[in-house]
């Protein structure tokens, strides 16, 4: 570890509009996948801390919950998750998508930032889906919102100025000591992960009514003698109909849930996985506090 005095370390959170690419962003910046992602919105329901080390510096960003308008307690949960990230960091990213004009949702969340003491940088991410000469009248329109630290256009998805965003980040950041070790990637536990790469493959494979009321717990994990992993993971959904599209004809649709997600299992463990899913009906879990709870929602987690 480099000595405190000269190393620089900090926290960095990423705020933003549902689906607007701040998975796509930690995972290449972290270069494995800590995050879920998925064309759907409000994919990402927790705060993941993905944590980037270099020799010189270290930053732990955290990914939040897109911020929307709540629907149902789940939803509070998330804005609650997402604006509470804004509390004792470093630095705020807030991204926003350069395929998407400025709206209501953007205006919100600008306001939560004039709460804001630390630096707030403006990301404007998906700058390869646009024609160049469109950037600057999207960069006119935020800087007139609010005095950013500074705006960076990039591309999550290609790399696009992502090493210059992180080289400010870093110029910035105040010296201090590096919290975790070199190899470690982010503070969530595997099975807390596992259970995220589950939901992203249903999230993936099924039709538009099934993601918000998807929720995935781990039940088991347990590595054997011969160093194989065996997983059980219950898939909760809200009525038996959706239970019936997650498990398909004959069993068809679970079968291709569990071989895409037992792959990305495996590559994230290092080891050959056993991986049997259940698909559970919870009617309304996503409004019932004890369900929640159960599912790993919980206020006392941020």
């Amino acid at each position: 570890m480099a000595e405190t005095s000269k190393y620089k370390s900090g926290f960095v959170a990423i705020v933003g509009r549902p689906n607007v690419g701040k998975s796509t962003f930690l995972n290449r910046v972290i270069g494995q996948k800590v995050a879920i992602m998925s064309e759907k919105a409000q994919t990402t329901r927790n705060k993941i801390q993905g944590i980037y080390t270099t020799d010189d510096a270290q930053i732990v960003f955290i990914d939040t919950p897109g911020i929307h308008k709540p629907k149902n307690k789940l939803d509070d949960y998330m804005d609650e998750a997402a604006l509470s990230s804004l509390k004792e960091v470093d630095a705020v990213l807030f991204m926003v998508s350069a395929t998407e004009t400025r709206g209501a949702g953007d205006n919100y969340i600008i306001d939560q930032l004039k709460q804001v003491n630390s630096p707030v940088y403006l990301v404007i991410n998906k700058i390869d889906e646009i024609n160049p000469n469109s950037l600057l009248p999207i960069m006119d329109t935020y800087k007139r919102a609010y005095d950013w630290a500074d705006v960076f256009p990039i591309s999550a998805l290609q790399g696009n100025n992502v090493d210059e965003l992180l080289n400010t980040l870093v110029a910035k950041l105040p010296e201090g000591p590096q919290y975790y070790p070199d190899d470690e990637i982010t503070d969530h536990p595997e099975r807390f992960i596992v259970g995220e790469l589950i939901r992203e493959k249903v999230l993936e494979l099924t039709r538009q009514e099934i993601p918000h009321s998807v929720a995935v717990q781990v039940e088991k994990m347990k590595t054997q003698d011969n160093g194989n992993v065996h997983i059980d993971a219950n898939i909760i959904v809200e009525r038996k109909g959706q239970r019936g599209i997650l498990i398909g004809k004959n069993g068809g649709m679970l079968k291709k849930i569990g071989t895409l997600a037992r792959k990305e299992i495996e590559d994230l463990l290092g080891s050959k996985v056993y991986l049997e899913l259940w698909v559970k009906v919870q009617p309304s879990w996503r409004e019932k506090e004890s369900a929640l709870r159960q599912l790993g929602y919980r206020k006392d987690s941020y």
